[in-house]
């Protein structure tokens, strides 16, 4: 697949989970692991299609510290939200596991939608302006 195609696809699949997390939030809002999680691969998705856009190889985890590390080593304008996506790093798997309850408030879930399409927003205009 071409690189162009390649970054959209990824966006496409990003917007996916963003759009997937907004309308659970409404419809079944008692619903946050589900949530958490979509935000969670909303923004793994957003950054890796930046990575591609910057030419940036990596591996294929879902640890966004390390993603947006690597982001950062080009883009400093995203180093503000280190701590917010490691917050949010914990939902890729923990979340997925019946094992491991996480307790999210509601001011977490909007924190997460928020910041998720926060970063698809700003990203996806990199892209297009890059």
């Amino acid at each position: 697949m071409p690189e162009d195609e390649l970054i959209k696809a990824w966006l496409t699949k990003a917007r996916h989970d963003l759009d997937t997390a907004k309308l659970v939030s409404v419809s079944l809002p008692d619903y946050d692991d589900t949530i958490a999680f979509h935000c969670q691969q909303a923004i793994e998705k957003t950054l890796k299609a930046y990575l591609i856009f910057l030419e940036i190889e990596f591996k294929q985890v879902h640890d966004l510290g390390y993603l947006l590390n690597l982001i950062v080593t080009q883009d400093e304008s995203l180093e503000s939200y280190y701590a917010k996506v490691d917050e949010i790093s914990r939902y890729a798997v923990q979340i997925r596991y019946p094992d491991e309850i996480i307790r999210l408030s509601k001011q977490q879930i909007q924190d997460a939608i928020h910041l998720a399409d926060q970063l698809y927003l700003i990203i996806e205009n990199k892209i297009k302006t890059g």
